[in-house]
């Protein structure tokens, strides 16, 4: 006999039904068990046709059998995120890989740019840090640039983070990320919707996109050019009127142009973790943050530098130095990760939170 577990997961992981569907199938039926033993041309008219026939046929039978291997929050569990079940097109089933008690926290998306600079990975990775210490959960997405970066600064405190994939939860995209997959599974949480051993399909990402922004009490966009999808999850985010906000960057940095479309279309301006805290709120439970140190006093090269990329020549001559002096004091500071070096022979300071 089917279980109402077995037919929850039938009709969430048959193809052409969706969230949407799935939905319409249990306000219909009134149990999932119900919506499954149904007729095709009982439920044609709420799914479509394909959709119908694909369930009657039992199409998802594979994929059940290896979910019911796994642990995964369902909408009708004690542990899935209400926050993300007020949201538009729930998902109706969720993959999950590691602490599951983090669904229960406070969430901050932290999105950004997969082609991020040195200085919009170093933001990304401090400020999800200090909020992490503050006792937010950070949720993104483990693409590569700003996501790994702010699920590498959420690592190091118990809040940690969550990474919310496009894929199976028992696939890594990208590749270059597994060995930071494996350190969230163990201490974090991954969480997918979609069936094990799916592949990274184009189409995931934006339904990815919708999760986090779901999750999220807010969403902070570090870096992000205009075509980024990045701006999908804080577009989610403003229409479920939770807060957005943006950092600013360079009017020479196409990775900022997408943060100061958000600011004009109504985000907050954010330049230090005390913004963002104003803008979400301090969690009263939450320990203080550490005092941070102070940065040492700039050198003179540094102070020489500004903010943007420059030539290690240019620097030689306003200095008065050989470029070799230059060069060598520039892999001092690379090394101390106060400079990133740049394609073209450039440089440029990094700022320290």
């Amino acid at each position: 006999m089917t279980t109402e577990l077995q037919a929850w997961l039938t009709l969430a992981l048959t193809p052409g039904i969706g969230p949407v569907g799935f939905l319409k199938l249990i306000d219909a039926f009134g149990s999932a068990g119900h919506a499954a033993a149904a007729r095709a041309a009982q439920t044609e008219k709420l799914v479509g046709r394909e959709a119908a026939e694909a369930l009657q046929a039992g199409a998802a039978a594979e994929d059940v059998q290896a979910a019911l291997a796994w642990a995964a929050p369902a909408l009708q569990d004690d542990d899935y995120p209400p926050q993300l079940a007020e949201a538009a097109s729930p998902p109706p089933l969720l993959f999950g890989r590691g602490r599951r008690e983090l669904l229960a926290r406070p969430m901050l998306a932290v999105v950004g740019s997969r082609a991020a600079t040195p200085q919009g990975k170093r933001n990304a990775e401090d400020f999800s840090s200090a909020l992490a210490a503050h006792g937010y959960t950070i949720v993104s997405g483990l693409a590569c640039g700003i996501d790994a970066a702010a699920h590498h600064g959420a690592l190091a405190h118990p809040a940690s983070t969550i990474a919310v994939i496009g894929t199976g939860i028992d696939r890594v995209y990208p590749a270059s990320n597994r060995q930071l997959a494996h350190r969230v599974a163990a201490e974090g949480l991954i969480l997918s919707e979609f069936p094990l051993g799916m592949g990274p399909l184009a189409g995931h990402f934006p339904r990815r996109n919708r999760i986090i922004a779901g999750l999220a009490l807010g969403c902070l966009v570090v870096e992000a050019g205009t075509a980024s999808g990045s701006l999908i999850s804080a577009r989610l985010a403003m229409e479920s009127n939770r807060d957005v906000m943006a950092i600013p960057g360079s009017i020479h940095n196409a990775q900022a142009r997408g943060c100061h479309r958000l600011i004009k279309d109504g985000a907050r301006l954010v330049e230090t973790v005390d913004d963002v805290l104003d803008e979400i709120g301090r969690l009263p439970a939450a320990p203080a943050a550490a005092e941070r140190e102070m940065e040492p006093e700039a050198p003179p090269l540094l102070l020489s530098m500004g903010w943007e990329p420059v030539l290690a020549d240019s620097l030689a001559g306003t200095l008065g130095l050989t470029p070799g002096e230059v060069y060598a004091m520039l892999l001092e500071l690379e090394l101390a990760g106060r400079v990133a070096s740049l394609p073209g022979g450039r440089f440029q300071r990094l700022a320290q939170l």
